[in-house]
């Protein structure tokens, strides 16, 4: 039987969880307590009686997951993790927000244990949450799992709150998640009606359960924050639900239990006080000290509760050991996924024939993700309405997500997701299929939208996922849709983010080995920026090898004798490079030509493999691409000539733009030259 709680037990754990947060936002002087005072009776509820999980295993993969989407309310998270016996001892809730602790301000995946993502931009973890619930579904249909004990045979719950409604990504992913009937996705609502500067209605007056029902979720509410039984029947109740996403709407009031501050903005984001802590403890009945007291029965109930909470898994395993015996195809291709079995010569088999066939490189991803999916059945993505523009495509053969499915098909069972025009979403969902961990998720766009989903690709960095991002249309060679869809910036802003790595293949070889890559060595998102025109193959110097590629540069042409220049190029003015190259060559200037993939993967190689390739000895060094390009600076020095754009593009066929901009052989032949004379 699970451990009696009393109606006093339940108060008095009640008030630990919020004082845990009271007295670690003070410790801290910074912080947001209000969240957590309003949220305790509700988050109790919901991890005591309904969230499946083991504190000793937070990677458990049949575990429920949690995603505290609005992440200032940290400490609530916080305290639940530590009183349930996760690696989270009470001196590390003393540091909160403190230099090397586990209790950073907001939430952070890979570094707390039992923290389901990174949240703290509102509405990223609602959006991520959608991917989790997705990819739980998709597990289900993929392995065979239907029935409760199989793999993905979980709920994805999460806590939201007026800042994350008011966010456009929520609404994108809440209309994704309505359309594909997402039943195991239940979020609570904390309709508290209080933000940063005041009440919601300065800015937020909409109806909510009106917007939510329409884009098809199940909604249940207002519920009283302190109804605990209440919101026990609305969770059963969700459950229930299995065809839509369910929203239960709690009213609680932020602060709760403060006089000075019970249902004002103060409780938003700074610490209550010496003062009002003290009066606020004196109301609830709470002892003065010491701070951060747990008492000895709600400590004994935790431990009681962490052993029935084991109990649990064992019951759950023994049924999913069950369905494993009973299916064991199913068994072997989800372990196969999730342990992310792949051919040892994927390379060699992707970049197989692609060494003399001239086309765009987004053409050659679409092959090239063709192949990956007869080779690697768990890769899963689409793109935001932009199949036709292979980016990236809809593999016919591997059926659709959700009710575009085949008439009487299983909506989850296929691998191709219409995202929608949706890309702020589309990347966060990526990511939380990502973080599930069974699938290999991609997902596409222009790269001129990249700078909607920035956000989230931050968020892959931040967090290690293993998101990838296939971006086509990379440079003022859109043509005729004109300087709206022409990026100039976006990858040198790209190529900035820590742990995101960026290939920008010439060719089909490169661009095949950029996904071998992607599947056999990366260990965070990558990042692909691939060409709407078609280019040649390129002409490859004998002592080639593809793993070349995964060095982020090499050479493509070399001169017989000494270099006068090396000229460093990516994507498709490699072989504008190399047709310059021989043009000066004519004319008696000879050229190194360095084709630069991934300046990454370049960056990480030793100092004196990056010398041997693009010297630091005085020789000249040049750098063409069509974008800004300043992320080669660092190779051609300050007075260095980077031929480059700096203005927006033109709308005009793309071979008019090459030659308005100067990016034909003859005239970056002609500028380097220039530049070699005015030295």
């Amino acid at each position: 039987m699970p451990a009696e709680c009393t109606p006093q037990l339940r108060e008095k754990i009640e008030n630990t969880i919020r004082f845990l947060a009271v007295d670690a936002v003070d410790a801290a002087k910074s912080g947001h307590p209000g969240a957590p005072m309003g949220l305790a009776a509700a988050a109790f509820e919901l991890f005591d009686n309904h969230l499946r999980f083991d504190p000793a295993d937070p990677d458990w993969p049949l575990r429920d997951r949690f995603v505290l989407s609005g992440g200032h309310a940290s400490m609530l998270l916080y305290g639940m993790l530590h009183l349930y016996g996760y690696e989270l001892p009470l001196d590390q809730i003393r540091a909160f927000r403190q230099w090397g602790a586990l209790t950073p301000g907001h939430p952070e995946y890979g570094l707390t244990p039992g923290v389901e993502t990174t949240t703290g931009p509102l509405g990223q973890g609602f959006a991520h949450a959608v991917g989790m619930a997705l990819a739980a579904r998709m597990t289900r249909s993929h392995f065979g799992g239907a029935g409760g004990s199989g793999p993905g045979e979980h709920f994805v719950y999460g806590m939201m709150g007026d800042g994350d409604m008011m966010e456009g990504i929520t609404s994108e992913a809440a209309s994704l998640a309505g359309h594909l009937g997402l039943g195991n996705l239940i979020f609570i609502y904390d309709d508290n009606r209080i933000t940063i500067d005041g009440g919601t209605e300065l800015s937020f007056g909409e109806d909510v359960t009106a917007r939510f029902e329409s884009q098809g979720w199940h909604v249940q509410g207002p519920i009283d924050g302190q109804a605990v039984s209440e919101l026990g029947e609305g969770l059963e109740a969700a459950r229930g639900v299995t065809d839509r996403p369910s929203l239960i709407v709690l009213r609680t009031v932020i602060g709760r239990g403060s006089p000075g501050v019970a249902g004002k903005n103060k409780a938003h984001g700074a610490a209550l006080g010496a003062e009002e802590t003290a009066r606020t403890k004196q109301a609830m009945g709470w002892p003065q000290e010491p701070a951060f007291h747990v008492p000895d029965d709600v400590r004994d109930y935790f431990n009681r509760r962490i052993a029935e909470k084991k109990a649990d898994r064992s019951a759950v395993e023994a049924g999913h050991q069950a369905w494993r015996e009973a299916n064991p195809e199913g068994a072997e291709a989800c372990d196969a996924a999730r342990n992310r079995k792949m051919p040892a010569d994927l390379g060699e088999r992707l970049a197989e024939g692609f060494g003399d066939v001239d086309d765009a490189t987004r053409k050659h991803s679409a092959a090239v993700l063709a192949r990956l999916h007869a080779t690697v059945p768990y890769m899963v993505g689409g793109s935001a309405d932009l199949a036709g523009s292979a980016a990236p495509p809809v593999l016919g053969e591997y059926g659709i997500v959700g009710p575009g499915a085949e008439e009487g098909a299983d909506p989850f069972a296929g691998r191709n997701i219409h995202f929608g025009v949706r890309e702020h979403a589309m990347a966060a969902i990526t990511n939380g299929i990502a973080l599930d961990g069974t699938f290999l998720p991609y997902c596409g766009t222009f790269l001129i939208f990249s700078d909607y989903m920035r956000p989230s690709l931050r968020l892959a960095a931040l967090m290690k996922v293993r998101s990838l991002f296939v971006f086509t249309h990379d440079s003022f060679y859109v043509g005729e849709d004109g300087p709206t869809h022409q990026p100039i910036e976006q990858l040198d802003s790209l190529r900035v983010v820590p742990g995101l790595t960026t290939f920008r293949p010439a060719d089909g070889v490169e661009t095949a080995m950029a996904y071998a890559w992607v599947l056999q060595r990366a260990e965070g998102p990558v990042l692909l920026a691939l060409t709407r025109q078609g280019l040649p193959a390129l002409n490859r110097l004998a002592d080639f090898e593809l793993e070349d590629v995964w060095k982020g540069a090499y050479r493509v042409r070399e001169p017989e004798g000494a270099s006068d220049v090396v000229v460093i190029a990516s994507g498709s003015e490699v072989a504008l490079a190399c047709a310059a190259a021989e043009q000066m060559a004519t004319r008696g200037v000879e050229a190194r030509v360095v084709s630069m993939p991934c300046l990454e993967l370049f960056l990480a190689q030793s100092e004196r493999d990056q010398l041997a390739l693009v010297p630091d000895d005085g020789t000249p060094v040049v750098a063409v691409e069509a974008s800004r390009g300043e992320s080669y600076r660092r190779f051609v020095g300050r007075k260095g000539l980077i031929l480059g754009m700096q203005r927006f593009g033109e709308s005009a066929p793309a071979a008019k733009l090459a030659e308005e901009f100067g990016f034909t052989p003859e005239t970056v032949a002609a500028r380097i030259e220039e530049h070699l004379a005015s030295r």
